[in-house]
C-alpha cells in the first residue's frame, strides 16, 4: 500500500529493552518486528514486543480524560480535567498541606522518559513523604543492599553474560522473564551461547522453570530459603579456602572480610541442609564449582527480593561475587554505565546510604530510597488521625493487584477526599479516581532509557522519536508539566517550557560549580543556547547526554555524544563491554566496599533463628510467563491465550494425597481464593503456585478481554504485614498456605 512504511521503536513493555521495526499504515502501527541492525537486540523479539500494534490500537485505551461527576466517570475536555484537578487537589492541599497527598507509582514509569524525569516533579512540588511504588513489591531489597555495600542504591551488578564461564541464577526465570535488573536482550540466546562456549549455568528455584531446563544443574530449595542457602556457599569458601587471593584484585577496597567470616560460621551447608531442602554436598560442589571457574557470576532477582530475608539474600549475592574475586570483572558481575549517567568523578568517599530517615505513620515502618512499603498504602489512607492520606496521585500503577491485601485497598482509595490517576485504563486502581489523564499510545512518545541503560550487560544509548504524530491530546511529559504548573501555584494552562527551562538551569548551575564537572566554570547561558532545538524532554535529554561519561561536555569533546548525534543514529550506539569500574562507583563514608554493613549484621540473627524452623503446611511462590507482565498486558488478544493462565500449579503427588482433581481453595494470612489446578511434575512436593497479576474481576474497569478472563488475585492470601524489614518490600513469596479441593 502506498501510504505503508517503517518506523523504529525500543520496546516498552519489559526490561530488555529490544529494538523493534514498526509497520504503520494508515495511520496506525498494523505490525511489529525485531530491528535486525539495533545495536543491543540484533533482531530478538519476544511475543510482547510482537504484540506492540494490538497495544497501541487497542479499544480499550481511554482517548479523553474522565472526571467524576455525581459520582460517575464521564468524558471531559483536557481544560475542564486540568481546571478540576486544580480546583479539588489544590483543595486538599490548603486544608491539610501536600505532605497529606499519596503518591503512587508503577513499574511503567521505569520504561517511559516521562515517568523517569517529570515523575519526580510531581513529589518535589507536593513536598509529601507519602510516596509509594513498585519497588517495594519486586525490587527494594537490592536497592538497600547496594546502598549499604557500595554507598549508592544505584549501583547495581549484572552478570557480564557475553564473557562469563559459569552463571548461577537464583530466583530469576529469563527465559519467560528476559531478565530483569539485568537488561539483556534474548537473554535465552545468551544462555545458550555461555554453554555452546564450554561454560555452564546452575539454576536455584523451587520450580523447574524454562531456564532451569536449560540449566547444566538445578538445585530446588524450599521457598524461602536463600538466604541460608547462600550463607552455606559462603561458610564453605571461607572453610575450604576458596576465597579468591586478594579478592581478585579488589581487596584494598573491601572492609569487613573477618566480620563475615564469623556470620558464616552458623551457617554450614550441614547445619542448614535439611532446612532449605538441599543436601550438604550440593551445597560444597556448588561453592567449589563458583571458586574454580575462570570466571563466575552469581544473579539473582525477584524470587530473592520478595521473600522474608529479601535484603539478606540481595546482599549475599555479591558477597559471593567479591569472595570468588568475580566483583568488577569481565565475565563476572559488573558496573554498566550509562549515557545519561553523571560523567565519572574523581574517587572520593560519600555520604553512604541510610534507611529509616522517616517512618510510616501508623506501623513505623522504615523508609528506604525515599519510599515508605506498598503494603503500608491502605492503612495511611483508612487510618484516621494527623498526617492520615487525605488525597491521591497514581501514575501508570494498580496497586489493588499488585500490592497484598488489595481488598482493603479497594475499599480505602473509596474513601479518600480526592483521586488524580494518569494511566491509559480504567483499572481495578483507577476506577476510584476523580480525573483520570489517558496519556497517548506507545506509537505516539518518544523512548528513551533513562533507567535502564544503567542495568545493561553491554553499555548502548538508543532513542526513538514518536512513530506516530500526537492525536488530540498532549503527551505524556505534558501531562505531568502541567500537573506540576497545578502543584507550584501556576496556572495549568501556563507555558509548560517552564517546568524544563528550571529543570535545565538548575542542573547547569550546580554543574558550573562544581569544580569536578566537565562544564566547571562556563556560563549557564552558553550552555543552555547550545542545546537541541525541541520538545522539552528533547533539551533535557541533551542535557543529559552531554554531560554525561560519553558526552561532548558541551564541546569541550568533539566526537563525544549529543541528542543530534544519536538522533543521527537510529539503530543506537553501540558503547562498548561493560569496564571495570572500582573504585569511582563507591560513594561509602570510608570510600570502600562496606562488606558487612550493621543494619545486615543485625539482621543475620533473625536469619540464624529461623534455621530449624518448619511449617508443614504448603509454600506458595509466584511466577512468570512470557506473555504477560504484572496486570497490565492481560487486554491483548496475542498474549491472551496459550498456557498464559491463572492456575494453581501443584505435583501430582500432592494433588493425589489431597485428592486435588480440577478446582482448589487455597487459604492465607490474608483471605481464601478459588483457582483452577494445573498438575505438573515441574514443582517441588509442597510447593504450590500461583501467577502475579490477576484478579480482573471487579466491577467499573473498562478492560473487557481481561475482565472475561479474570483469574485470581493471589495478593489477597497476603494481609500486608509480613515484610522484609530492612527494605519494607512485601512477602509475596515463600507464603505457608492451607489447600484443599473444592467444596
Amino acid at each position: 500500500m502506498s501510504d505503508t512504511r517503517t518506523a523504529l521503536r525500543i520496546c516498552p513493555l519489559c526490561e530488555a529493552t529490544c529494538g523493534l521495526t514498526l509497520t504503520i499504515s494508515g495511520g496506525r502501527v498494523t505490525g511489529a518486528r525485531g530491528d535486525r541492525d539495533d545495536v543491543f537486540s540484533a533482531g530478538f523479539i519476544c511475543p510482547k514486543g510482537a504484540s506492540f500494534g494490538e497495544l497501541d490500537n487497542d479499544p480499550d485505551r481511554l482517548t479523553r480524560p474522565l472526571v467524576r461527576r455525581d459520582g460517575v466517570l464521564s468524558e471531559a475536555t483536557w481544560d475542564e480535567a486540568y481546571a478540576v484537578v486544580a480546583d479539588r487537589l489544590g483543595e486538599v492541599i490548603r486544608e491539610h498541606g501536600g505532605s497529606s497527598v499519596g503518591v503512587y507509582f508503577g513499574n511503567p514509569n521505569a520504561h517511559t522518559i516521562a515517568g523517569s524525569l517529570y515523575a519526580p516533579l510531581v513529589i518535589r512540588g507536593l513536598g509529601t513523604r507519602q510516596v509509594y511504588s513498585a519497588s517495594t513489591l519486586d525490587q527494594m531489597p537490592k536497592h538497600v543492599a547496594l546502598g549499604l555495600m557500595f554507598g549508592s542504591p544505584l549501583a547495581f551488578t549484572v552478570p557480564d553474560l557475553d564473557r562469563t564461564d559459569y552463571l548461577v541464577i537464583i530466583g530469576a526465570n529469563p527465559l519467560v522473564s528476559n531478565g530483569s535488573l539485568a537488561t539483556a536482550p534474548d537473554f535465552p540466546g545468551k544462555l545458550r551461547a555461555l554453554r555452546k562456549r564450554g561454560g555452564r549455568l546452575v539454576v536455584i528455584d523451587p520450580a523447574r522453570t524454562r531456564t532451569a531446563e536449560l540449566a547444566d544443574r538445578h538445585l530446588a530449595p524450599r521457598p524461602g530459603t536463600d538466604a541460608a542457602l547462600l550463607f552455606a556457599v559462603v561458610h564453605a569458601l571461607f572453610e575450604e579456602n576458596l576465597v579468591a587471593t586478594d579478592l581478585g584484585g579488589i581487596a584494598a577496597h573491601v572492609n569487613g572480610l573477618d566480620e563475615v567470616r564469623a556470620l558464616a560460621d552458623d551457617f554450614a551447608p550441614e547445619a542448614v541442609a535439611s532446612y532449605c531442602g538441599v543436601s550438604a554436598d550440593d551445597i560444597r560442589t556448588l561453592a567449589r564449582e563458583i571458586a574454580a571457574a575462570p570466571t563466575a557470576a552469581v544473579y539473582g532477582r525477584i524470587g530473592t527480593s520478595t521473600v522474608e530475608f529479601g535484603t539478606v539474600t540481595s546482599w549475599l549475592v555479591d558477597v559471593i561475587n567479591i569472595l570468588t574475586g568475580n566483583l568488577d570483572r569481565p565475565g563476572g558481575a559488573m558496573f554498566p554505565l550509562g549515557a545519561t549517567a553523571p560523567a565519572p568523578r574523581p574517587p572520593k568517599p560519600g555520604k553512604g546510604f541510610r534507611i529509616g530517615r522517616w517512618h510510616s505513620r501508623v506501623s513505623g515502618y522504615p523508609e528506604a530510597l525515599s519510599e515508605l512499603p506498598a503494603a503500608a498504602l491502605a492503612e495511611e489512607i483508612d487510618t484516621a488521625g494527623e498526617g492520615q492520606i487525605k488525597a491521591m496521585v497514581t501514575i501508570a500503577g494498580n496497586p489493588v493487584l499488585s500490592a497484598p491485601d488489595g481488598d482493603r485497598l479497594d475499599r480505602a482509595l473509596e474513601s479518600v477526599g480526592f483521586m488524580l490517576s494518569i494511566d491509559p485504563y480504567l483499572n481495578e486502581t483507577t476506577r476510584h479516581a476523580d480525573v483520570i489523564l489517558p496519556p497517548p499510545p506507545p506509537a505516539q512518545s518518544a523512548h528513551f532509557d533513562v533507567a535502564l541503560n544503567n542495568l545493561a550487560v553491554r553499555n548502548n544509548v538508543r532513542y526513538s522519536p514518536p512513530a506516530l504524530p500526537l492525536d488530540a491530546r498532549p503527551d505524556e511529559p505534558e501531562i505531568l508539566s502541567r500537573i506540576a504548573l497545578i502543584l507550584y501555584g501556576l496556572p495549568p494552562d501556563g507555558d509548560v517550557a517552564l517546568v524544563d527551562d528550571q529543570v535545565i538551569a538548575t542542573t547547569l548551575t550546580k554543574e558550573t560549580a562544581d569544580p569536578d564537572s566537565p562544564v566547571a566554570g562556563r556560563a549557564v547561558d552558553e550552555l543552555t543556547a547550545m542545546l537541541i532545538e525541541g520538545p522539552g524532554y528533547e533539551r533535557r535529554l541533551d542535557m543529559m547526554l552531554r554531560l554525561g561519561p560519553y558526552g561532548d561536555a558541551f564541546g569541550a569533546n568533539p566526537g563525544g555524544l549529543t541528542l543530534e548525534r544519536l538522533k543521527a543514529t537510529p539503530h543506537g550506539i553501540d558503547l562498548g563491554p561493560l569496564q571495570p569500574r572500582i573504585p569511582e562507583v563507591l560513594r561509602t563514608p570510608t570510600g570502600r566496599i562496606e562488606l558487612a554493613p550493621q543494619p545486615l549484621i543485625a539482621d543475620v540473627e533473625r536469619l540464624r533463628d529461623s534455621v530449624g524452623r518448619n511449617d508443614d503446611r504448603f509454600i506458595l511462590i509466584g511466577r512468570r510467563h512470557l506473555r504477560s507482565n504484572n496486570s497490565w498486558m492481560h487486554n491483548l488478544p496475542a498474549l491472551s491465550g496459550g498456557t498464559n493462565r491463572c492456575t494453581l500449579q501443584i505435583h501430582p503427588d500432592d494433588a493425589a494425597d489431597l485428592g486435588l482433581t480440577d478446582i482448589a481453595i487455597i487459604k492465607g494470612p490474608g483471605g481464601e481464593l478459588v483457582a483452577p489446578v494445573e498438575v505438573t511434575d515441574g514443582i517441588r512436593r509442597g510447593v504450590v503456585s500461583l501467577p502475579h497479576g490477576w484478579g480482573h474481576d471487579r466491577d467499573g474497569t473498562g478492560q473487557q478481554l481481561a475482565a472475561s478472563q479474570a483469574g485470581v488475585n493471589v495478593n489477597q492470601l497476603n494481609d500486608g504485614t509480613h515484610l522484609d524489614p530492612l527494605s519494607g518490600t512485601a512477602v509475596l513469596n515463600g507464603i505457608p498456605v492451607d489447600i484443599a479441593p473444592a467444596g
